[in-house]
């Protein structure tokens, strides 16, 4: 049973990420330690003692759909009426609609959480805080008191309608149309399809976001307005009224968190006997509804890269315990009688080790870019955009690096279990099953790659990452003078691969500035596992500084797995030729 790591998670925010120095410092007004130590307290009591025993529940039964109507697993309608009954949905939502206005990284901190304990649970409150994130930053004053209070408070839920057959990850080619109807209204036409919640009985009513096309709009995504579409039409008083022409015609069946409704979502074909045409209101301006997108994407972008750390959280837990009760063969250092528990074999704790420090460096990068979104929130001038600038580097190495740690991580923590691991009894598969989503939706993790390359590495007119990779350096060098027994040979191997950091970035940028793009791309997904590796090495290597009990796992991953590096800066150098040669022949084939 999942136990929410409290403490580590504590350590990483204020000694890692850097939320004690801003504390320290009244950056946040008067948040203080206490109170951050009571609501990491209270999420993982409910985590643990609510959530993560109705995980297996949601999982074999998962979302029924019947008559267009979507039935949550037994006991999950009431876990979230208690979930939000605790205020967990207003934690960094604005104060002027009923929000607590809190860091964005205790609202990060409290989603790992709740995604480790069910992912399919933790991920539908993640767009309803997205959806707040849009409608705050660019709705109207009057679709604002309408909804957000409502949607802050999660007594209404939220949803992000980007996704169609035809289109996929082009958004350029999008076909739902929108009907301007006279009376500031539109109509909206058309399907979207992988919409999460887009149905489900949590709430009485969904707000749905929908991107869409005037019929005179620009081609491609210069011509996308973004609408908000509500289940239920809302009356002047708050009131819900008449059901809305939207619904939802089909469940997927799906992998893995089962309990997720994945929904096909129509618009506009006259449900149960209605005027045909969904009536939406628009979110800022025609044919500009991208930009107000991607202020929920990116936030759910990270919120899915917490979803990776937390599944690898949850695994590691699993495959740890196990190894300590699963007897099995001889070992040297074990004195008991018979058998010795798996735990003692070296290829075992090579597993585990790996388990425990791929987490925690998804979870130090995560969190850093929590701490980054909330500076730039706070500051002013040059300092908030320096930190936007930095939340905006961590973005694509928290989402792709992490969800891409969430797969191997609990894909080792079947191998732990052995043939155990394959079978459903354990849960081991369930977690396998559940993160194997995170890769691929909000951006495939390659478009991840391609965004880092093609538009962060540019911040700054270049100089951000290096900027970044001077402080990762000084990390390094922090061990090397530090005379702290244990560190083994961490600040000589972090300097390798900072080294390899920093040649792959000047070459990407180098070929970019000469219009190489395609050879860039090439070395773009190697490129960003390379900067996060570096990057968790550092992070690793700083939360030892602060606590001499974390050493030992730092030199391991220094030791054993940091040099990954320079082959990663191989391939971003020398692979995009062979690369595409034979790609060349899949084309041809």
């Amino acid at each position: 049973m999942y136990k929410a790591p409290v403490k580590d998670i504590s350590f990483t925010l204020k000694h890692v990420a850097g939320l004690k120095p801003a504390l320290d410092a009244g950056t946040f007004g008067d948040l203080g330690e206490d109170i951050v130590d009571a609501i990491l307290a209270e999420a993982g009591r409910f985590a643990s003692e609510e959530v993560a025993p109705l995980y297996k529940i949601g999982d074999e039964h998962g979302a029924v759909l019947r008559d267009a109507a979507v039935t949550m697993p037994p006991g999950w309608k009431e876990l979230y009426r208690r979930w939000i009954d605790g205020g967990w949905n207003a934690l960094s939502g604005p104060e002027e609609f009923g929000g607590q206005g809190l860091p964005t990284m205790l609202a990060v901190a409290a989603l790992e959480m709740w995604n480790s304990a069910a992912m399919a649970f933790g991920i539908g409150p993640t767009l309803s805080m997205g959806a707040v994130e849009a409608l705050d930053k660019h709705a109207s004053e009057a679709l604002k008191e309408k909804y957000l209070a409502k949607l802050v408070s999660g007594e209404w839920m939220g949803t992000m309608n980007l996704t169609e057959p035809q289109a996929g990850s082009d958004l350029a080619a999008l076909r739902t149309r929108a009907e301007p109807a006279g009376d500031g209204t539109y109509r909206i036409f058309g399907q979207k399809i992988f919409i999460t919640y887009g149905e489900h009985d949590f709430t009485d009513n969904i707000v749905h976001l929908v991107l869409a096309r005037l019929s005179d709009a620009p081609a491609g995504t210069r011509g996308i307005s973004l609408f908000l579409v509500p289940k239920f039409l809302v009356g002047d008083d708050g009131a819900l009224g008449a059901r809305n022409d939207v619904f939802c015609s089909g469940l997927e069946h799906k992998l893995g968190i089962h309990a997720s409704p994945t929904c096909t979502m129509i618009y506009g074909d006259g449900f149960q006997g209605t005027t045909p045409g969904a009536i939406g209101w628009l979110i800022g301006e025609e044919n500009k509804g991208l930009a107000c997108m991607f202020t929920m994407m990116n936030n759910a972008r990270l919120a899915v890269g917490m979803q990776g750390v937390a599944v690898a959280e949850t695994a590691t837990q699993k495959a740890i315990a196990y190894a300590n009760a699963r007897r099995q063969g001889k070992a040297s250092d074990y004195s008991g009688s018979g058998m010795a528990p798996i735990v003692h074999h070296p290829d075992v704790q090579r597993n585990l080790l790996t388990m425990k420090a791929l987490t925690q460096i998804a979870r130090a990068i995560s969190y850093s870019c929590a701490h980054a979104l909330d500076r730039a929130r706070v500051g002013e001038g040059e300092a908030a955009a320096n930190w936007r600038d930095r939340a905006n580097l961590l973005t694509p190495l928290a989402k792709a690096f992490s969800t891409d740690v969430g797969v191997e991580v609990a894909s080792l923590g079947v191998q732990v279990h052995g043939g155990m691991g394959f079978i459903e009894e354990t849960g081991a598969a369930a977690l396998y099953r559940d993160a194997r989503i995170a890769p691929i939706y909000e951006g495939t993790n390659g478009i991840q790659a391609i965004d880092l390359v093609a538009r962060k590495l540019p911040l700054g007119g270049g100089e951000h990452v290096h900027q970044y990779i001077g402080e990762l350096k000084a990390m390094a060098d922090a061990v090397r003078t530090s005379n702290i027994d244990g560190f083994g040979r961490t600040a000589d191997n972090l300097d390798g691969a900072l080294t390899d950091l920093d040649e792959a970035t000047r070459f990407l940028q180098t070929l970019m500035a000469d219009g190489k793009a395609d050879a860039a791309m090439a070395g773009a997904t190697p490129y960003l596992r390379l900067i996060s590796l570096a990057a968790g090495g550092a992070y690793l290597a700083q939360g030892g500084l602060a606590d001499r009990g974390r050493i030992a796992l730092c030199r391991f991953f220094a030791e054993n797995l940091l040099g990954e590096t320079r082959a990663l800066k191989e391939r971003v150098i020398d692979g995009s030729e062979s690369l595409a040669a034979a790609g060349r022949a899949l084309i041809s084939a």
